[in-house]
């Protein structure tokens, strides 16, 4: 029956393709042809699922000796860490599980969570316009707060405009694709966050990566484009260029040499973001981050991106640079349009955080100092030991790692030296990572951050314990 049915669809197919060409009719005629490869390819199709269908005897087979996965997969003891409870604020000092920690993990650096003057402006804030701001700017979002963060940021950093989001990851992550987008070329330092990554993905461009602050490679990258561009000089007219990094990388602690990528901006023409999250209000003698530090107008930078959850201590993003840049954002940047807005008490207390750091000139000197303090102490700490410290020392970021060849006692020694410490009074933290999904692999390291709240008296302890601990846990070879 069913071959019947075939040879019926085939011989009708025949006769319209006879009286096609009878009549002349081309159009009729490509119908036909076209109906007839689709015929064929169903059929081609059909008789590939009909090979693949399995008798019963098969099919009972392969369900005897089927053997469910665990739902949880195996985990080693060693690795199980108990759950951590914080009780009250996360200010210098936290209750954690029961016990009081110096906090030493908080981007707080300026120690401005549970600050009154913040608070009390939050809370009146909430008296005039509610908990949230029920909606997306574009869409009744707007409160004039964000209107007046929005230009308080332009005018701190010396740019023309800025542009406020609702959420710190977001910010980076929808700033890239809203400029770059497929068949553009962004030259990418191979240690950026986990934000700029997805912000990469999402622009379809094609990415090109750079070693890690290697700026002999990076020339190297952009003088073999530029050899490629002047070979088809029509082709490549329409096609951007970027180079994206980050002030303060957050993966590694180190500052990007952004004097050299700005001498690469005016001679290969390519545009240069900089993620500014770790460094804005932290470097430079004003806090206005790495452009300040490194005594370049901020907005020779095509554009500036941060997040508000680090020295600011409070949530949400923001952009700044050119107003034609910062404008095509308002209806191209994804976390601006779709996302609610940044709530007003929120807005209010980054305001609040700015003026601080404003009328606190030597804010920023003081946690430089206190950085470079640290950063001694805990070289001081490894010496002779197998722990190393990762990052520039005025970075208030630091990065302790472990140097042996099995990961597996990388992996151990370093979840015990976060243990070890806490038990001391010494809270700090694994630098967590989304290793199946990040674009290359991060060094496991422990994450430990500076504050300006932090006494000598402190100090002089924590190099204390943390030669203690690192004495303790430090293995040989074997």
């Amino acid at each position: 029956m069913k071959k019947m049915d075939a040879f019926r669809s085939y011989f009708i197919i025949f006769i319209l393709f006879a009286a096609a060409l009878f009549l002349r009719n081309w159009s009729l005629l490509v119908v036909v042809m076209l109906c007839s490869f689709a015929f064929w390819k169903y059929r081609l199709q059909l008789g590939k699922t009909r090979k693949q269908l399995m008798s019963e005897e098969e099919m009972e087979a392969r369900i005897t000796a089927w053997e469910p996965l665990p739902l949880v997969p195996e985990t080693c003891d060693s690795n199980i860490r108990e759950p951590q409870t914080i009780e009250g604020k996360i200010t210098k000092y936290v209750n954690i599980n029961g016990k009081e920690c110096l906090n030493m993990i908080s981007s707080d650096f300026y120690g401005l969570i549970g600050n009154e003057r913040i608070e009390e402006a939050a809370k009146n804030t909430i008296f005039k316009y509610g908990v949230g701001s029920c909606g997306p700017r574009n869409f009744y979002g707007t409160v004039d707060v964000h209107l007046n963060l929005e230009k308080q940021l332009a005018d701190f950093l010396g740019c023309e405009e800025a542009i406020l989001y609702s959420y710190g990851f977001a910010t980076i992550a929808s700033a890239i694709p809203a400029y770059s987008k497929k068949d553009d070329l962004i030259f990418v330092d191979k240690s950026v966050n986990f934000s700029i990554q997805k912000g990469l993905q999402a622009s379809k461009s094609k990415i090109i990566w750079f070693n890690h602050n290697d700026m002999d490679h990076l020339e190297r990258l952009l003088e073999e484009q530029s050899l490629a561009d002047s070979k088809n000089k029509k082709k490549t007219a329409t096609i951007r260029k970027f180079i994206v990094v980050e002030g303060i990388y957050a993966n590694t602690a180190d500052l990007c040499p952004l004097d050299k990528l700005i001498e690469f901006k005016w001679k290969y023409k390519v545009r240069i973001f900089v993620d500014e999250s770790l460094s804005f209000g932290v470097l430079g003698e004003n806090g206005k981050g790495i452009t300040e530090h490194f005594g370049i107008d901020a907005v020779d930078v095509d554009l500036i991106s941060a997040s508000l959850e680090n020295a600011v201590a409070t949530t949400g993003g923001f952009c700044a640079g050119r107003s034609f840049v910062i404008g095509h954002q308002r209806l191209s940047g994804l976390g601006y349009c779709f996302s609610a807005s940044l709530p007003p008490l929120l807005t209010v207390a980054a305001s609040e955080a700015i003026n601080i750091i404003q009328e606190k000139p030597n804010l920023p000197k003081i946690l430089r100092q206190k950085s470079i303090a640290l950063h001694k102490l805990i070289l001081n700490a490894t010496e002779g030991l197998k722990f190393v410290v990762i990052g520039d020392e005025i970075s208030p970021l630091k990065h302790i790692g472990f140097e042996h060849e099995d990961k597996a006692v990388i992996e151990q020694v370093l979840n015990d030296f976060v243990s070890e410490l806490q038990t001391v009074g010494i809270l700090v933290s694994r630098a967590h990572y989304l290793s199946d999904q990040e674009a290359f692999s991060q060094k496991a390291t422990v994450k430990v951050t500076c504050r300006v709240d932090v006494t000598d008296e402190e100090m002089e302890k924590i190099g204390e314990k943390f030669r203690l601990v690192m004495k303790k846990l430090n293995r040989g070879d074997d």
